[in-house]
């Protein structure tokens, strides 16, 4: 069976992010499709770095090169996901708050948006953890109420590229180890 992408020239779809790890992945992934979101099953749960991008076809090396250049200078670092909060009304967004780790998140995303990825953003960076998009009021109400008291911790120690497929599933293509040490004492 042939690769879809040989045949195809235009441009690639992607996204940088940080993935959230298990059980609460999969656990916010669900309640994300129970709030009626048609999206949540097309990406694993995350912290986007880079949000959907185009780039040219055959570019992924020069991304890639780049994505790894930047994992090696950033140090592992620790995320405090803390309730709920919203974007409404500017967009119809609820999520999960990133209370520890925000400040290393943006510094991380504004290097993933350099080099070959430069782009400018249509909002301040925000990390953040979907929890519902373009729901009703209602929907949108009862997620954040449901997860008010929502607490997890956990140790950044990669970031993952995503392709945007033929079927509007993102998928992770590669995973870049945040290699530096750590300046923590």
């Amino acid at each position: 069976m042939r690769d879809k992408r040989e045949d195809y020239e235009g441009p690639l779809t992607i996204g940088v992010a940080l993935p959230v790890p298990e059980p609460w992945g999969s656990r916010l992934q669900e309640r994300r499709a129970g709030y009626g979101d048609h999206v949540a099953w097309t990406i694993p749960t995350h912290i986007t770095l880079l949000p959907p991008t185009q780039v040219s076809p055959g570019r992924e090396q020069q991304v890639d090169e780049h994505l790894s250049a930047v994992a090696t200078a950033h140090a592992p670092f620790e995320v405090q996901l803390r309730g709920t909060d919203t974007f409404r009304p500017v967009t119809q967004t609820s999520f999960v708050a990133v209370k520890g780790g925000s400040a290393e998140s943006a510094v991380l995303a504004e290097a993933v948006r350099s080099g070959p990825l430069k782009r400018r953003l249509p909002f301040p960076y925000h990390p953040h953890v979907t929890l519902a998009a373009e729901l009703s009021d209602d929907a949108h109400d009862k997620a954040e109420a449901e997860l008010r008291d929502f607490s997890f911790d956990f140790t950044v120690s990669v970031m993952e590229r995503y392709e945007l497929t033929d079927h509007g599933v993102w998928e992770s293509v590669a995973v870049f180890e945040l290699r530096a040490p750590s300046s923590a004492p």
